[in-house]
Parts: C-alpha cells; structure tokens; sequence
C-alpha cells in the first residue's frame, strides 16, 4: 500500500486528479546494494540535496543507513571512485548499468473526445490532425514537471501501448493522441518509468529538452504528489 511521503507539499490532494510521482523504496534499495556489491561504501552530500533530488531525503536517508553506507562528508568530491553517485542510485541517465529508475510519473485521463483532420489542439493550435483521429486530455502539466519542450517529442504509455503528446504542454495536462486505442477515462497514463521494461524514458527527456537527467527528476519529484511505495 503507498503512503504520502511526509512533509511534501501535495500530500492530501486526490491523485485521480494529479499526477503522482510514485518513489519505490525497493529500487533505491536494490541500486544500493549493487553500488556496494561493487566497492561503493560513502554518500555524498549531493545525495540528499534538493530532497534528495525530489525523492524524498528521509526516505533515502533511510535506504542509505540500511545498506550501510557512511557519509564523505563535505570535502569529499562527487565522483571520487568509492562515493556513490546520485544517478546511480535514483536510476537515471549517467548512473551505473543495470539500475531500476527509483521514481516513476503518471498521469490519468480526464476525457477522450474526435479530433477531426485539420482540427487542432492546446495552445496556438500548434499541432493539428493530419487525419480523423482521438486525443485524450491527460493530468501533468509543466506545474509538474512536464516541461514545455515535451509537446509533440515524447510518449506517455496507457495500458502498455505509447502515445505520442501534441500539442504544447499546459500547465496542468497535456494532450495525447490515442488513435484507436481502447483508451478509458480514468487510465493510468505512464510518463516516466523503467526504460528496461519498455517504458518511457527520462532519457528521452534529457534528449529533447537539453536539460540534466538532476533538473528534470527534482522538478518532478517536487512538485507532483508524490508517493513512497514499498
């Protein structure tokens, strides 16, 4: 059963109605235990910097203690050979191989209505149809974390099959083409989650947007609702 993280800001609101970062206590442990399986015995302070990159510092704290690692402290650089690196342990671009991405961001659809060819979508009409088609209108926005760059570059994935954003990204949905996908209101609508399992990538974040693998997850983590999970 997921519980709210402590302290954070969004705790309480309805997640049918938000996104939610959901942060898997499982994946951050297993990252652990193989940066220490592989000689890596002291954290950083960039670990926990930022809540701890969005993940929640008390609960990455926590995962720390458990596996045992000691604190470097301040002197210590960030990428000395037995401290370990805060992309390895969240999972994300530039960490270690093998990794499971700790934090995973979904959405749900509100609506699905036709989109008639040459009918055109969210602000400025930037994208439209080039043929009859349906688009569902999806929870996350860039007051999340899905940074305007992302319209009309990325997918989301809903029941395993992906889906493209158009449009450019409001500040609390975005808008995807489902085609003739046997998409629901109320479907969950993954936007970040295990590249390994097929799932949609930060990777293809950092891709589009230029921005860090760092940026983009603790911009995420702190401002969707998020959620520890098991």
């Amino acid at each position: 059963m997921s519980s709210s993280i402590p302290g954070h800001a969004a705790t309480g609101s309805d997640p049918r109605s938000a996104p939610v970062a959901r942060v898997s206590r499982a994946a951050l442990a297993a990252n652990a235990r193989a940066a220490r399986e592989r000689g890596i015995r002291r954290y950083g302070t960039a670990v926990l910097q930022a809540d701890a990159w969005g993940h929640g510092a008390a609960l990455v704290q926590q995962v720390l203690d458990a596996a045992r690692f000691a604190s470097a402290g301040d002197g210590t650089p960030a990428d000395a050979d037995d401290v370990l690196a805060p992309e390895t342990l969240f999972g994300l671009p530039g960490g270690d191989a093998g990794t499971t991405p700790a934090l995973r961001l979904s959405g749900t659809v509100l609506s699905i209505k036709d989109l008639r060819a040459g009918e055109g979508v969210s602000y400025g009409y930037a994208f439209r149809a080039p043929a009859d088609t349906r688009i569902a209108l999806v929870t996350g926005g860039y007051a999340q974390g899905v940074v305007r760059e992302l319209g009309g570059a990325v997918d989301v994935s809903i029941a395993g099959e992906r889906h493209p954003v158009v449009g450019r990204v409001a500040m609390d949905v975005c808008v995807v083409d489902v085609a003739d996908a046997a998409v629901r209101r109320g479907d969950e609508a993954l936007f970040l989650g295990d590249p390994g399992a097929g799932e949609p990538s930060l990777a293809d974040w950092v891709r589009v947007t230029g921005l860090r693998s760092s940026e983009l997850i603790t911009t995420v983590g702190l401002r969707a609702l998020r959620e520890e999970l098991p």
